[in-house]
């Protein structure tokens, strides 16, 4: 048996997330969550400037008024890669005077330019997208329960669903403490890391799976047996998470502002998910194979 205990100490590494759950449902109830414009609506500015201008430029001369999150995007025949004369701007609701003096800022230290389109919008999202993903997510839930109750056994499933609602949990925590911006990415972000842990955690599963049959002809003790299976695919699973973090890092610290909530939600979820495939699957199956009667 390996000389660490993984398996054995379940209830430790449940306690330690739920030191980080609890007080992020507190939080989740408290302060809420910081939604972007995509839930909550906002303005919409299109501006065809003189000269090609970058999307930096643009976001330095909203800095000063606290829009330098907002979404810019390049268009336009004119656009290359870096810059263009035709520039969309999507921010927070602006009042009439507050926008006349983005204009000016934007006039004064970017370039001159011509007004193509100005309005207020609604929220695109809102209700709608929060239900079709908790419905996504629900789905996804029951197709993998019945998927790997089929393949491995019922308990399987459970534990394996179990560890992505942790997952989810710690990355909504995070955003609700940080109150980082919650728009459309963010739940492509959340679909990204279920995708992730459950592709981990099946891993560890059917090594468990494989190493059962040698435990019903040689008898032995299962918790042995969860931290030989975990022991057998841990290089594999801290490979793969570093792999992934790598990536995610260069996207958050050189990536642009736009992509720095997406590329946060990645870190916190593939670093939940690692942990929860190696530290919270196994024990959970173990915790439920003994509720149900079985050693």
């Amino acid at each position: 048996m390996p000389s660490f205990d993984i398996a054995g100490r379940g209830k430790m590494w449940f306690i330690i997330s739920l030191l980080v759950i609890v007080p992020g449902l507190i939080s989740m109830v408290v302060r809420g969550f910081n939604f972007g414009i995509d839930f909550t609506g906002g303005t919409i500015i299109d501006l065809k400037f003189t000269q090609p201008v970058a999307i930096a430029q643009v976001r330095e001369s909203l800095k000063p008024f606290g829009l330098d999150g907002a979404t810019i995007q390049l268009s336009g025949e004119t656009s290359d890669v870096a810059t263009s004369t035709d520039v969309m701007i999507r921010t927070i609701d602006l009042e009439e005077t507050q926008r006349k003096d983005v204009m000016a800022a934007i006039r004064e230290h970017v370039g001159s330019y011509e007004v193509m389109r100005e309005e207020k919008v609604g929220a695109t999202i809102g209700g709608e997208l929060i239900m079709n993903a908790v419905l996504a997510l629900v789905v996804s839930w029951v197709l993998i329960i019945l998927y790997v109750a089929y393949r491995f056994e019922f308990r399987f499933g459970i534990a394996a669903v179990a560890a992505l609602v942790h997952d989810i949990l710690i990355v909504l925590a995070f955003f609700s403490f940080t109150q980082r911006q919650v728009d459309s990415s963010f739940v492509a972000a959340l679909l990204t890391v279920v995708g992730y842990s459950i592709n981990d955690t099946i891993v560890i599963f059917d090594r468990i799976r494989e190493n059962l049959k040698l435990h019903f002809r040689r008898g032995g003790d299962v918790v042995e047996l969860v931290n030989r299976s975990i022991y057998q695919t841990l290089t594999r699973s801290l490979y793969t998470v570093f792999t992934c973090l790598f990536t995610t890092f260069a996207l958050f610290f050189f990536g642009g502002e736009t992509t720095k909530d997406f590329a946060f939600a990645l870190i916190v979820g593939f670093m939940s998910g690692c942990y929860s495939s190696i530290f919270i699957a196994g024990p959970l199956w173990l915790e439920l194979r003994k509720f149900g009667g079985k050693k």
